[in-house]
């Protein structure tokens, strides 16, 4: 059975869910008729309480389930996973009591709900509530209660804040992962004066700069020295991150000198049939969001995810393109396909940039200048920006 559900999965989900038909696994059962459940959508957003404890109420039409991503304890920053449930764009406003804002963000498979915090806390319980009782809808509760010192409690507001309110831009910041390819004992592609390793750490370290100071953005680099990073562990720290972003910096190579320009890497197909044969050696891009999961029935979860992600990792590439040609050639198949591993995180919108070829005399002295490469980082920069912004990431 798990073989076959397997092979279902690599088919993609509506093949499998053809084939599968009325079998049952792990006591879910999977019928053609009724299909995947259709997403929760997010009708309201709701507090209560004060200082001392806040209950947040969020309202959906449908059933959904949470996953705590991050309790607040290092940065008071509440992150809940919502899989399977649908907003339309981001959803944002201010909070009550231990909630000083919050957002609601759209990321593969489902949304995120970000609480920025007064203090310290303690999640004491998340349960989900079905209607009744003159409710409507169905309630996932999340009760926080303070710690670590007394706090003097304010009388508790009964008022309610839409999903839809408009409010000031939150503090909430899009975490990008800049990796700089290559490093250490690997040089990677070899220039008439410069290794790849060189430019892109230089270009990496640069984005970040030019990110960092639109303070909406918080960026890990995957390395700041010139060492070696085994590729998987480029992946891990771009999924440790939660990360709604994963760009890699490269230099190209060729035989022919003359050949020069920049493109773009975004998964292939085979790329993605990749990741399912990786998981079944190793868990190391499952464990986070799938524990205690009948794998076969967490390979078609994946593929579901594969594919939403993939949309978004395409939509940026088309974006990067378009500002990155303004600053320097393109390659005349400018997008392309790959299974690069560090593409292969099925939840993370990833490309990989080829920023031009070293082994040509001109692209090799446009990545050495500095002056040159800040043009570059601002093209880059300037698409990321535009992405959270415009809406280009939904699926």
């Amino acid at each position: 059975m798990r073989r076959r559900l397997i092979s279902f999965a690599r088919m993609g989900w509506v093949r499998a869910m053809l084939i599968v038909g009325g079998m049952t696994l792990a006591g879910v059962a999977v019928a053609t008729a009724k299909g995947p459940a259709a997403p929760a959508g997010v009708q309201k957003v709701r507090f209560g309480g004060d200082r001392v404890e806040t209950r947040v109420v969020i309202d959906l039409d449908r059933a959904a389930a949470g996953k705590l991503l991050a309790d607040g304890a290092a940065d008071q920053r509440l992150v809940i996973a919502l899989p399977n449930v649908m907003v339309s764009g981001d959803l944002q406003g201010a909070g009550q009591g231990l909630v000083k804002r919050w957002l609601i963000d759209e990321v593969a498979g489902g949304a995120r709900l970000r609480l920025d915090l007064a203090s310290k806390v303690e999640v004491r319980r998340r349960f989900l509530l079905p209607p009744g009782d003159g409710a409507t809808a169905y309630r996932y509760v999340i009760d926080l209660k303070a710690v670590d010192g007394a706090v003097a409690p304010q009388a508790p507001q009964p008022t309610l804040v839409s999903a839809p309110v408009k409010a000031p831009p939150l503090r909430l910041k899009k975490v990008v992962v800049i990796d700089a390819g290559h490093g250490g004992k690997d040089s990677g592609a070899v220039g008439a004066n410069i290794f790849e390793k060189e430019v892109t750490l230089a270009a990496a370290k640069a984005l970040k700069e030019r990110l960092e100071r639109t303070g909406r953005f918080q960026v890990v680099l995957t390395r700041e020295t010139d060492t070696f990073v085994p590729l998987e562990s480029r992946v891990q720290i771009a999924r440790r991150a939660d990360a709604d972003l994963f760009i890699s910096l490269h230099a190209d190579s060729g035989p022919d000198a003359t050949t020069r320009g920049a493109s773009v890497y975004t998964l292939s197909e085979k790329g993605a049939d990749r990741v399912g044969r990786v998981l079944e050696k190793d868990d190391w891009l499952m464990k986070a969001n799938m524990p205690g999961r009948d794998r076969a029935v967490s390979q078609i979860l994946l593929d579901l995810s594969q594919r939403a992600t993939k949309n978004r990792s395409a939509a940026f590439a088309q974006l990067l393109l378009a500002n990155v040609g303004e600053e320097t050639a393109l390659l005349r198949r400018s997008h392309r396909d790959a299974g690069f591993i560090v593409l292969l995180a099925p939840d993370v919108p990833a490309v990989l940039l080829e920023m031009g070829f070293i082994t040509n005399p001109d692209d090799e002295a446009f990545l050495s200048s500095k002056a040159s490469r800040a043009r570059l980082v601002d093209a880059v920069g300037d698409s990321i920006e535009a992405y959270f912004s415009s809406g280009v990431r939904k699926s």
